[in-house]
């Protein structure tokens, strides 16, 4: 394709051979420090709207396969890289991430010093950026003038109700974006999951009868979905429930927490986190550019189980006097390590104990 730029908002450029779609691109430049799983971080709905770097120094090399998208076609704006594989190897590969990107309109560059670029995101966070094929002020100019998305929910969430039917126990999932994993990770425990829009309304999922309600992850600033906190109050009173990274933040904020934008966020795997209540971490799976404010929880109902251990900030909540609780991080993980699996189960026996309860 050829030369191409990346235009930091701060005015720093990093000149690169573009791959895939040849649109031009504006987003929110973030970077992902994962070693692999670059098809499930494409695909994964909370990137939308952001350009991603990959840190790990090659990508791509072992293809796209059929069975590790996370939604049906590329979320992320664009992608970045320092180097893709030229002959991916891999008996799953159907493609190579070039072709990919090409055959699903995603913009790409490669040939980035990514090193530079993520200590620069690091030490002046998050920012928007550009790809553009000329460095003239007023093709940047018009760029950066380019409309950034501020519906992102609304954009991923599925627009009909539809069924995952077993003969299980009912989970009703509230879909802000949700990733195949979480969908995957319910099936294996023989869940009956019945998926809605982000604006449903309670009276909607309470008609399904479910045992028990699921906020599922997604893209943005919880705030812009703050539609559906009184939807998630009323649930929270009646079922038990459990919330997945902005499912998370929207369960604090329904609960009277805040939230705040991060500097760079958490992106990729491998990040601590340690549960207060069992005394132990685990390495976990992330996706997020917005926390729960921890002195916000004073004087709420709420508690935190888990922090991480780096920055400490506040990566699960639960609330003291209803079956309801939140984590920040992907227990389903997709891509990276599944220590948090349990998550899951924990939820199903929560949901079991309340219907022993009941009876």
């Amino acid at each position: 394709m050829g030369l191409r730029y990346l235009v930091l908002k701060n005015g720093s450029v990093y000149p690169g051979e573009g791959f895939g779609s040849p649109k031009t691109v504006h987003g929110e430049i973030v970077f992902s420090t994962g070693m692999s799983g670059y098809q499930e971080t494409m695909t994964d709905a909370s990137y939308l709207g952001q350009m991603i770097t990959f840190t790990y120094p090659m990508i791509g090399n072992y293809g796209i396969n059929k069975d590790d998208f996370e939604s049906l076609k590329p979320t992320a704006d664009a992608i970045i890289t320092h180097e893709i594989a030229r002959r991916p190897s891999n008996f799953r590969s159907q493609m190579s991430l070039a072709e990919f990107a090409e055959k699903k309109d995603l913009p790409g560059i490669t040939g980035i010093d990514t090193r530079a670029l993520t200590k620069e995101i690091r030490d002046s966070g998050a920012m928007e950026a550009v790809i553009v094929d000329s460095l003239d002020e007023a093709v940047v100019k018009a760029a950066f003038e380019m409309e950034l998305a501020s519906t992102q929910v609304a954009e991923v969430s599925t627009k009909t109700i539809y069924q995952a039917p077993t003969d299980g126990i009912g989970i009703a999932v509230i879909d802000f974006g949700i990733k195949n994993s979480i969908l995957r990770a319910l099936a294996k425990r023989g869940v009956n999951v019945t998926v809605f829009p982000a604006t449903v309304d309670a009276e909607t999922v309470l008609s399904a009868n479910p045992d028990g309600i699921l906020l599922s992850n997604g893209p943005g600033d919880p705030k812009d979905a703050a539609y559906a906190i009184p939807m998630i109050q009323e649930l929270q009173a009646q079922l038990p429930l459990m919330g997945i990274c902005l499912g998370h933040q929207l369960f604090s904020l329904a609960n009277g927490a805040t939230t705040y934008k991060m500097k760079f966020g958490h992106r990729g795997f491998n990040h601590a986190v340690r549960d207060l209540r069992k005394a132990h971490a685990d390495f976990t799976s992330q996706n997020h550019g917005y926390a729960v404010d921890a002195d916000s929880l004073v004087g709420t109902d709420l508690e935190v189980t888990h922090v991480e251990v780096n920055d400490k900030t506040v990566e699960g909540v639960r609330l003291k006097s209803r079956p309801a609780f939140s984590v920040q991080f992907h227990p389903d993980a997709a891509p990276g390590p599944h220590d948090a699996e349990y998550i899951f189960d924990d939820f199903i026996a929560m949901i079991q104990e309340v219907n022993k309860g009941d009876k």
